[in-house]
C-alpha cells in the first residue's frame, strides 16, 4: 500500500501536516518544526513507509541560507573582529570530540574506523553520510546515529533555553509577507535559487544553504534587501525541516534501534558535556552572552540550530559564523581523514548491505 514514490510522499506530508496542527492546536512550542518532526518520527517507527520531499525539503533549506544571508548587516561584519577568540575555539572544540567520540564508537560501538569517525563528527546530516559512504562507512548506521544526534538536539535545547534560560521562543520568525515590499520579495526569490543552483554547480558543499546564504548577504550589505524572509516562508522551511528528520528513522529494525539508535543517544550525551564546557568558556570569559554561547557550540545540524537561533531572538551572526566554522573544518577534513583511515572500495562494497537497506 503506498508504493508509489508521489503517494508515499504525500501521506508523509499530510501525517506531518496532522501533526503541526495537533501541536498548534495544544498550543505546544514550535509546532511547525516539532508537530512534523514527531508526527513522522512516530509513524516511521510503526512501520509507515513515509518518503520525503526530495527538491522541495533541499528548496525549503533555500529560506534559512537567505534569512543567515539577510541578517548579515554592515554593522554586524564589524563585530567580526570581536568574534575571533570565540571562533578560535572551535578547532579545539572539534579536537576534543573526536577525541571521545572515535574511539566511543569504534571500541564501545564495536563500529569499524571509518564508520566511527564519520559518526563522531558532527557535520550535517547529509555530508556525513555521504562522505561516510565514499569511504567506506556502513551508511545505515551514520544515517541512524546523525538523525538521532540532531533529534535529541532539537529536542532537548528549546527546553534548556525556556527552562534553565528563561528564553522566551515566542520571537516572530519574521514579518509577513505583506509587510515586505513585493521587489525585496523577488529579491529573496532570485537569491534562493540562483544561489543554490549556483553554488551546486560548482560543488560548494551545503549548497543549498550556503549559496543562497552568500547571495543574500551580498544582497544585504548593499542595500538591495533590508529584512528577512517572511514568516510564512521560514514556517514552510521548519515544516520540512521537521519531516525529514522523522523520515530518516524509516525501516528502522528493532535490532537497529538497540544498536545504532542508542548509541547515538549516549553519544548525544557524551557531546552535551563538551558542549556544555566549551560554551561555559565563552560565557565566562566574556565572549558571548550565554544563550549565543550555547547556541553557537551546541552539535546540531546547521539548518536547525538556525531555526532555534531566530525563534530564540539570538545573534544569528554570531551563532551561524561558529557552525559554519566547525562544519568547513568537518567537511575540509573529511577526505584526510577517511585517507588516513585506509578507507577504500572493499570497505564501500563490504557495507553494501547496509546502503542497499537505505
Amino acid at each position: 500500500m503506498f508504493e508509489k514514490p508521489l503517494a508515499r510522499t504525500l501521506i508523509t506530508i499530510a501525517i506531518s501536516a496532522l501533526g503541526a496542527a495537533g501541536f498548534w492546536l495544544l498550543d505546544l512550542p514550535l509546532p511547525f518544526l516539532f508537530g512534523p518532526m514527531f508526527a513522522s518520527l512516530l509513524a516511521a517507527l510503526a512501520g509507515f513507509r513515509l518518503r520525503g520531499a526530495g527538491q522541495i525539503s533541499v528548496g525549503a533549506r533555500t529560506i534559512l541560507g537567505v534569512a543567515v544571508g539577510a541578517s548579515i548587516t554592515p554593522a554586524v561584519i564589524a563585530q567580526v573582529p570581536q568574534m575571533m577568540l570565540s571562533i578560535a575555539l572551535v578547532p579545539v572544540y572539534l579536537i576534543a570530540i573526536a577525541a571521545v567520540g572515535v574511539p566511543y564508537f569504534h571500541r564501545l560501538c564495536g563500529f569499524d574506523r571509518v564508520t566511527a569517525y564519520y559518526s563522531a563528527m558532527p557535520g550535517g546530516l547529509q555530508d556525513m553520510v555521504i562522505f561516510g559512504q565514499e569511504a567506506g562507512g556502513d551508511i545505515r548506521a551514520l544515517s541512524l546515529v546523525h538523525a538521532t544526534r540532531v533529534l535529541v538536539i532539537v529536542s532537548v535545547a528549546p527546553v534548556i533555553l525556556s527552562g534553565a534560560m528563561g528564553v522566551s521562543l515566542d520571537n516572530p520568525v519574521g514579518e509577513p509577507a505583506a509587510g515586505i515590499p513585493i521587489h525585496e520579495l523577488a529579491i529573496m526569490l532570485v537569491a534562493a535559487i540562483a544561489g543554490w543552483k549556483i553554488a551546486e554547480r560548482i560543488g560548494l558543499f551545503g549548497a543549498s544553504i550556503l549559496g543562497p546564504l552568500i547571495a543574500a548577504l551580498i544582497c544585504s550589505l548593499t542595500g538591495l534587501i533590508h529584512a528577512r524572509p517572511p514568516a510564512e516562508a521560514i514556517l514552510f522551511a521548519q515544516f520540512f525541516i521537521g519531516t525529514g528528520i522523522g523520515v530518516g528513522y524509516v525501516g528502522v529494525t528493532l535490532a537497529e534501534l538497540r544498536r545504532f539508535v542508542v548509541s547515538g543517544v549516549v553519544y548525544v550525551l557524551l557531546l552535551a558535556v563538551l558542549a556544555v564546557i566549551f560554551s561555559e568558556i565563552v560565557v565566562q570569559s566574556g565572549l558571548a552572552p550565554t544563550m549565543e554561547g550555547f547556541l553557537a557550540f551546541s552539535p546540531g545540524g546547521q539548518a536547525e540550530m538556525t531555526v532555534l537561533a531566530i525563534i530564540a531572538g539570538a545573534d544569528l551572526g554570531y551563532v551561524v559564523l561558529h557552525h559554519l566554522t566547525r562544519l568547513v573544518l568537518v567537511i575540509t577534513c573529511a577526505p584526510i581523514f577517511a585517507g588516513y583511515l585506509g578507507a577504500g572500495k572493499a570497505g564501500a562494497s563490504s557495507n553494501k548491505g547496509s546502503s542497499d537497506r537505505s
